[in-house]
């Protein structure tokens, strides 16, 4: 009887131990499985790639001249503006066009000698600032700081600048962001407007609050 018992003792120890292999190697299979898909679906999920529409109904783009008699103060008009980016990888491209010949400071004459001796708008019609980097990170509770570096071509010409931007959280999909920087236009190569008594200063301040649409840049994928 002993040995009866026994040898069932076996069967049952080994029974046991085939049934714990069993679902050993179906836990294996389910975590290679797992793994598997994990990987499949990664890419996806790091993707961090969003595009910006900008309307140029509710953009406004303000330019602000020193000068010995006194400030000038202006506008320019937003023609299209369009930024695909990637804050993890900083990867971003699009382009942000200005109509150059909208440029107004509400004095007829110095208007007249901006457009056909200073910009020759007529020649070169827009301004184009096309982003190749972006450095920061969107803060979806707070205003957020990021940088655009890319190339800004004026008169025909193209110069490397670097532009911060304040982003304000989002309201739904709509994004708000201010943008100051200064463009040395004579050390680029545009005409001095200065003149014996009257004399201006040789960089130009750009004030810009934008507003545009924030979606998940599906085109990219």
């Amino acid at each position: 009887m002993s040995r009866i018992a026994s040898h069932a003792n076996g069967q049952a120890h080994a029974a046991a131990r085939a049934c714990a292999d069993l679902r050993g190697r179906a836990l294996l299979r389910f975590i290679a499985f797992a793994l598997a898909n994990l990987l499949l679906f990664l890419p996806a999920t790091r993707a961090q790639d969003s595009v910006v529409v900008l309307d140029p109904a509710k953009t406004t783009i303000a330019f602000t001249l020193d000068s010995t008699l006194h400030t000038v103060h202006g506008t320019f008009k937003l023609k299209s503006g369009q930024i695909h980016f990637d804050l993890g990888s900083g990867k971003v491209t699009g382009q942000i066009v200005v109509d150059a010949t909208s440029g107004d400071s509400e004095n007829n004459g110095r208007d007249k000698k901006m457009h056909q001796e200073i910009l020759e708008s007529q020649k070169y019609p827009e301004i184009i600032f096309t982003p190749a980097k972006v450095q920061g990170s969107l803060n979806p509770q707070a205003a957020s700081q990021v940088e655009l570096s890319g190339s800004f071509r004026i008169h025909g010409q193209d110069h490397d600048v670097t532009v911060s931007l304040a982003v304000d959280p989002p309201a739904g999909n709509q994004l708000r962001a201010t943008a100051h920087f200064s463009v040395p236009y004579i050390k680029w190569g545009l005409k001095n407007p200065s003149t014996f008594i009257f004399r201006v200063s040789d960089t130009v301040d750009i004030s810009i609050q934008a507003v545009g649409q924030l979606s998940a840049d599906t085109a990219s994928h």
